[in-house]
């Protein structure tokens, strides 16, 4: 079983990023078996859904579903309705709803749009757990526009030990970037040129095409804050994710889209690399000369 599983793992690895939910649900279906373990180990990207009951949308995930039902954290109902639904106690549905309030504050903060989720179950040691969704998709107005989507989870656990509490973050971030501009202008192009600059055109579409960045990166950390009231668990875990956050899209921005960058320069430079040999040769004969 656990080679069959880490095997699946280790191939859903090296498939495309951006067909995570395809290839998922074909390895489900060739081996049924093991679905829960590959659904559990597997992040796929949330889906937003519309609570019938309020009208307010929410994140979908195996985190607030039961079966085949969603529980929305608006009204704490199942789309489809499910009538022996797992839900929070009274007293966790309560920080529950809370904590989807101050987190909808903080996704307007930092996503300005977006869609935000909070859940919230118990564990059977005495403590709680909970996941924060966070989702924001941008779409193509035009067909050479740019599109993408980001994708945040965060599940934590919480232990309370007098007047402390200790929780546990686990953070994942999932990140898609397509930008169709050069193929749009390419075809653009050649629809308008003339026979010759309809070829040239054609030539410079099949260099420039379509380009997509895409991936998941995960982060865990583990704190202790002081714990004054239940609602201190909400600015406890929220400082926690915060901060989480800004290290983790740092990043993505510094090394992951920076070594993107320098891979990009060292195949093709911008500038004349001979100009750029003669001034490196030059300022060598110049610090020669400071030297002596």
């Amino acid at each position: 079983m656990g080679d069959l599983v880490d095997s699946m793992l280790d191939l859903m690895r090296r498939l495309p990023p951006t067909h995570v939910e395809e290839n998922v649900a074909s390895l489900v279906a060739m081996c049924p078996d093991y679905a829960d373990d590959l659904l559990g180990s597997v992040d796929q990207p949330l889906k937003v859904m519309t609570d019938r009951a309020t009208g307010k949308e929410y994140l979908a995930c195996d985190y607030n579903k039961d079966g085949d039902s969603y529980r929305s954290p608006w009204s704490n109902e199942y789309d489809p309705p499910l009538e022996d639904g797992t839900v929070p106690t009274p007293k966790l549905r309560k920080l529950e709803i809370t904590a989807n309030e101050a987190f909808d504050t903080y996704r307007e903060m930092y996503y300005e749009g977006g869609v935000s989720s909070v859940f919230l179950w118990d564990l059977d040691d005495g403590g709680f757990a909970g996941v924060v969704l966070l989702k924001k998709t941008l779409s193509a107005s035009a067909p050479g526009e740019p599109s993408g989507s980001w994708d945040s989870i965060h599940v934590f656990e919480a232990a309370e030990r007098g007047r402390q509490a200790h929780y546990k973050l686990t953070s994942t971030i999932m990140l898609q970037l397509v930008d169709r501009g050069a193929g749009a202008r390419g075809a653009k192009e050649e629809s308008k040129g003339e026979k010759a600059g309809a070829a040239a055109a054609a030539g410079d579409a099949k260099r420039d095409g379509e380009v997509t960045l895409s991936g998941s990166m995960t982060r865990q950390t583990e704190q202790d804050f002081p714990l004054q009231e239940q609602a201190s668990h909400i600015s406890n875990t929220g400082r926690m994710i915060e901060e989480m956050e800004i290290k983790m899209r740092n990043l993505l921005q510094e090394v992951y889209f920076g070594k993107t960058r320098d891979v990009v320069f060292d195949l093709r430079s911008i500038d004349d690399l001979e100009k750029a040999r003669r001034q490196r040769e030059l300022q060598k004969e110049l610090v020669g000369f400071i030297k002596r």
